[in-house]
């Protein structure tokens, strides 16, 4: 593998890189740097935890210089994910004297207005936020030469498109920048026709977005029986977990569950103020909390090394947030275990993900003897929806009886701004879904 002292990188990044224990390139790194620094745009199809936030935050930080204004942008789909890649570039440019501001919605404008004032070379916001402090004058994007989309297909699904557009039209035309995406999308691939020059294109095999390196399972039961075999899986892990929940009232009783039974446990979800979700952060980075609970709202932004355990507690209602689940372990080439629990109202859900997985995936059932006696309407029943989209079969809905679920998940990703209707989506009007409640199967 390339060193990163052959990129052709400062001795000053090179001292933060090695402060980080890196000396080796990652792949997407090797490729996009060079590219990136001779001036040329980049596109890069990257699964979670292949590397790339180093790959554009390395050939910023060699460009852009101290003390002469907002040079470089970084937009985000959410805040964790923001929170997380501004910290990366904290620590390579450590000894670069270049400041980083992280711009996202449920912060206080204050504390942002605070950190502009005192002079900032790069900032990585959420798109939200970020047209807020342009359309107040705070933040002006003339001297920017530098321009990353990161997540770019998360940003579409969380409907961000046209606040990306309105951005990228607000910013200088000679500028160098990347988009990086797990997923390339057709609206994806038309919007670096529009705003990218003549980009280099790194799109990797689709086999390194099915989770090669995880050892993948999943296990077909009952709704109910779900608390039982938590602790199954829980009790060997001498590492860290992660547990997914599709509602904010589903991660509110599995984290309740698990201080019951004696574990350590912390929680992410949407109704959580921004201090008590950068504190759960914390405690889990810190390795004070060995579980985290979370919504989706997290899943693109937790990058904890010591993870060897992800459990979907319920079947994402979308294929590739499956993907981004379990890429939380496994992380920069380690290994790491992803295990499934599959109501049985979800086995159509989960079935159209299993189609996208390439590599080998335990039928636990087989494995461990346990029977599965589904009822006739929900074997006949599959879901009609697109690859990535929304809609879900109404055998997929739960209810409300047993104290779980809701109306809907109560996740407002479009940081202090709103709803938002999807980007694509035809009706917003259908009412709310409780995916994930439990039900009597």
């Amino acid at each position: 593998m390339t060193k990163f002292k052959d990129l052709g990188l400062s001795d000053d990044i090179l001292k933060g890189i090695t402060d980080q224990g890196f000396e080796e390139a990652f792949p997407i790194q090797e490729a996009a740097i060079p590219v990136l620094l001779s001036g040329r745009d980049v596109v890069g199809q990257a699964h979670t935890g292949s590397g790339k936030t180093a790959a554009f935050a390395l050939s910023m930080l060699q460009q852009i210089k101290p003390k002469q204004g907002i040079q470089g942008l970084v937009m985000a789909p959410t805040r964790e994910l923001a929170m997380q890649i501004a910290d990366e570039i904290k620590k390579f440019g450590k000894y670069t004297g270049i400041r980083v501001a992280t711009i996202y919605g449920g912060q206080g404008m204050g504390i942002q207005l605070d950190a502009l004032h005192r002079g900032v070379e790069i900032l990585v916001a959420t798109p939200g936020r970020l047209i807020d402090h342009l359309k107040r004058g705070s933040i002006e994007l003339r001297d920017i030469s530098h321009i990353v989309l990161d997540e770019a297909d998360t940003m579409l699904d969380m409907g961000f498109i046209d606040d990306i557009q309105f951005i990228l039209d607000l910013a200088p035309e000679d500028r160098v920048m990347s988009l990086f995406s797990a997923t390339m999308p057709t609206q994806i691939l038309r919007l670096s026709e529009d705003y990218l020059k003549n980009p280099k294109q790194f799109l990797l095999d689709a086999d390194d977005l099915s989770g090669e390196g995880i050892d993948q399972s999943y296990l077909v039961i009952k709704d109910r029986e779900k608390f039982k075999y938590l602790l199954d899986f829980i009790k060997p892990i001498k590492g860290q977990c992660i547990v997914f929940c599709s509602t904010k009232y589903r991660t509110r009783d599995v984290q309740k569950f698990l201080h019951q039974e004696k574990y350590d446990a912390v929680a992410i979800e949407g109704d959580m103020s921004q201090h008590r979700r950068e504190q759960s952060m914390a405690k889990f980075r810190n390795g004070k909390a060995d579980i985290l609970v979370a919504t989706d709202i997290a899943s693109r932004g937790i990058d904890v090394p010591r993870v060897e355990l992800v459990i979907n507690y319920d079947v994402p209602n979308v294929e590739m947030v499956y993907f981004h689940r379990i890429g939380r372990t496994a992380r920069a080439g380690a290994k790491g275990k992803a295990v499934t629990f599959v109501s049985y109202s979800s086995v159509g859900d989960w079935n159209l993900i299993k189609r996208q997985i390439k590599v080998p995936i335990t039928d636990l059932n087989q494995e461990m003897g346990i029977q599965i006696s589904i009822p006739d309407p929900l074997k006949r029943q599959t879901p009609s929806r697109r690859y990535g989209g929304q809609s879900r079969s109404n055998y997929s809905r739960g209810g409300r009886s047993g104290g779980y679920g809701g109306s809907s998940s109560g996740e407002n990703p479009r940081d202090s701004r709103g709803p938002r209707k999807r980007y694509g989506d035809k009706d917003s009007g259908s009412g709310g879904n409780s995916y994930g409640g439990r039900s009597r199967w």
